[in-house]
């Protein structure tokens, strides 16, 4: 998913999101964020640093908090590095119209994250202010969009999502 699909699908004149542009970040390395997002559905936004622009996941049912708790996590367009610190509301009629919260925010690690996902498999270490501990996410059976994957808790170190 690109960068160029986020700013196709939004109309900046409308909404605060940030239009931003691919970038590294060198202030803060691998960041993540978990974003809250009361749109159509009430999801989880979960967002990884990876090459320039935040690596994008919808999760309806949040991070799972047990090992070996599984949920489903929709891969959607790339966003800029800028997201992450956007909250507010996105107007309706908007794409992903709704109120866009900040619910945690921090580190992460995996080994060769690009790589892992453009296999379907990464595994990644959280330190958030709210979660932290292990992850894994693996892209369910390339279909049609090839946009699904499942996200599983690998440790017991973790708060669930409330």
């Amino acid at each position: 998913m690109s960068l160029r699909e986020y700013q196709r699908k939004r109309d900046f004149r409308r909404t605060r999101e940030p239009a931003g542009k691919k970038r590294k970040n060198p202030e803060n390395g691998a960041r993540f964020v978990i974003q809250k997002h009361e749109a159509s559905r009430l999801h989880y936004d979960l967002r990884l640093e990876v090459d320039g622009v935040l690596k994008s996941w919808a999760v309806p049912k949040g991070l799972p908090a047990r090992t070996g708790e599984k949920h489903l996590a929709v891969q959607v367009e790339d966003h800029p590095l800028e997201y992450g610190d956007f909250e507010g509301i996105i107007p309706q009629g908007e794409y992903g119209g709704g109120t866009v919260m900040l619910w945690d925010s921090g580190t992460f690690e995996a080994e060769a994250a690009k790589k892992g996902l453009e296999a379907g498999k990464l595994h990644f270490i959280l330190a958030g202010q709210k979660l932290r501990g292990e992850w894994a996410l693996i892209r369910m059976a390339k279909g049609e969009k090839g946009n699904e994957w499942l996200i599983f808790k690998a440790d017991k170190n973790v708060r669930p999502i409330s």
